[in-house]
């Protein structure tokens, strides 16, 4: 695969060789199953009373793993060890700190057949979905350790105070806060977990990271990672239990310098108020999800634009921030797109996610699996109409997970409140608009802007990017509405609810989150001037003075 690099837009047609690879990973990792995890404190395994059983959403009859139901006791033991080991590692030079996150970044990379493997089984994501998480999160860590190279440690000289008798030198120095916690999301386990931590760990906080509880497996495996790596022991733990509890006691006043969450509006705003009540404000970042928009002009191409938007409404079964959850079409091409459309997904295969020809896994557990009935109930009722979909899968291997289908909705009156709430399920609806002016007034009236697309002209396209509220915007891209952004390329982040900082992971402005800002000034007398004897000059003589002399001479 030396001529291929995997991202989330080249991952439509792979090389045959990384299929080999991941149905050898799968077959191996599926005979060691069901094992007990451990959480890693300060360099050490650590057990808890309590444990429960990771099950898949693929077949809940299997067991992963056997998982650490954490509670406020380890969690303080974590805190502590980081905070012990802070001192040293932020002191550590950030060339070494860049080759140890480099070299964790390379034993992703080395190991991304088994990790993949893990993801599909886990999360419930399609092989090429899966590979891409795996490649993306070391991608991510590669792009923060370049960041810190680039910038030379982010120590800059700024200009000297015009001082008469002195010399006063300013440097600017950026520096960790300390130490960071990393609440990390179901859909999104490695490179939403490994992001956050390598640019924390780059610029040298040291890190306590809390998974989904529905993701504990993979999130343990990317921790061995960093552990093998060579991290010295406290700079980076890993814990695990519910959020209620271990959650909630990692992101107290006393103990934490720093959060990276990832996850719902409503947790994620609690985070915020919970953080405002603190002695002093600290670091919040927050990613919030999305509601995310396609529109589609009457001048579009309406191949592309429809495989773009069923890849993002449809793609980990809509389970993504950046889903495309809204489609706006202007009426002239309305019935020709709603039929293509219809076509593409009807084609898409719902199954296990391990296998090749599947495009659908099943969503990650009981309770979205009811969600997703409760949603399509509430929009039958509503006045919706299902161009695809609208069911839960039965029989067979459905009947043992979480499989719902690919659903595309009409005519959903636009006052319905699921045009503005994120369902997180492969349901997206479709409206008919007037103008494009219409369709951009109805994308921005919703509190997320996270991602957005449009399909149109080439005078269109820049008209959508001066006016689109969202912070990863897509124009005529088949590969993904609204989906697919990657570290270097694309950096993903939202503008309003979904995001806090106004910087994006995987971008130029990401990794300085990480670190505050300290001025170094240093007065000196100047030095005195030397005074300088100069020794008389010599009389010159000239030609002419030189002959008279010697006139005078001889007589």
């Amino acid at each position: 695969m030396a001529d291929f690099r995997l991202t989330y837009s080249t991952m439509f047609n792979p090389p045959e060789e990384l299929h080999r690879g991941f149905d050898k990973a799968v077959a191996k990792l599926k005979e060691n199953l069901g094992k007990e995890v451990g959480m890693i404190i300060d360099g050490r395994d650590v057990f808890a009373d309590d444990k429960y059983e990771d099950r898949s959403p693929v077949n809940t009859d299997w067991v992963l793993a056997v998982v650490q139901k954490g509670n406020a006791t380890q969690a303080d033991t974590a805190m502590k060890a980081a905070r012990k080991a802070f001192p040293g590692w932020s002191r550590t030079p950030w060339q070494k700190r860049v080759q140890l996150v480099r070299k964790a970044a390379s034993l992703i990379e080395k190991r991304i057949f088994e990790l993949g493997a893990a993801m599909a089984l886990e999360v419930g994501k399609n092989r090429m979905e899966s590979l891409g998480d795996v490649q993306e999160t070391a991608d991510l860590m590669y792009y923060s350790a370049k960041m810190m190279e680039e910038h030379d440690g982010f120590v800059k000289q700024m200009g000297k105070d015009p001082l008469v008798g002195y010399d006063s030198t300013n440097v600017s120095i950026l520096r960790p806060y300390g130490v960071w916690v990393i609440i990390s999301p179901f859909n999104f386990p490695f490179a939403l977990t490994g992001g956050p931590t390598g640019a924390a760990l780059v610029a040298g906080n040291t890190v306590v990271i809390k998974p989904a509880t529905d993701t504990a497996w993979i999130v343990r495996l990317y921790a061995e990672c960093l552990r093998d790596a060579g991290f010295p022991d406290g700079v980076v733990n890993f814990v695990t239990g519910p959020g209620s509890t271990l959650g909630q006691a990692l992101v107290t006043c006393s103990d934490v310098d720093g959060v990276t969450f990832t996850g719902s509006f409503d947790v994620g705003m609690k985070l915020h108020r919970d953080f405002s009540e603190c002695n002093y404000i600290r670091p919040l970042i927050l990613e919030l999800g999305g509601k995310n928009p396609t529109i589609v002009s009457r001048h579009a191409n309406l191949e592309d634009a429809a495989t773009g938007i069923v890849r993002s409404a449809f793609g980990l079964q809509g389970q993504k921030c950046s889903a495309g959850s809204r489609v706006l079409i202007e009426e002239p091409v309305y019935d020709e797109l709603v039929g293509k459309l219809k076509a593409k997904t009807e084609a898409l295969v719902i199954g296990d996610p391990t296998e090749r020809a599947t495009y659908l896994g099943p969503v990650i557990n009981q309770s979205s699996y009811n969600d997703f009935k409760n949603f399509t109930e509430e929009i039958h009722q509503a006045g919706g109409n299902f161009l695809t979909g609208g069911h839960v899968k039965t029989g067979g291997i459905f009947d043992k997970g979480y499989y719902c289908e690919p659903t595309f909705v009409t005519d959903l009156p636009y006052e319905q409140r699921l045009w503005q709430y994120e369902m997180f399920l492969p349901i997206t609806t479709i409206g008919k608009v007037g103008s494009l002016e219409e369709a951009m007034k109805i994308a921005n009236n919703v509190n997320y802007g996270l991602t957005a697309g449009f399909y149109g002209s080439a005078r269109e396209v820049e008209w959508f990017f001066d006016n689109i509220e969202a912070g990863v915007t897509y124009a005529n891209r088949p590969q993904g509405a609204t989906t697919g952004a990657w570290p270097g390329f694309q950096p993903f982040g939202g503008w309003k609810g979904s995001g806090s900082s106004g910087k994006n992971g995987g971008g130029l402005y990401y990794l300085p989150l990480y670190m505050h800002e300290q001025i170094h000034t240093l007065v000196k007398p100047a030095k005195a001037k030397k005074a300088v004897k100069k020794a008389a000059p010599k009389k010159k003589i000239t030609p002419k003075k030189t002959a008279t002399v010697r006139k005078k001479v001889r007589r």
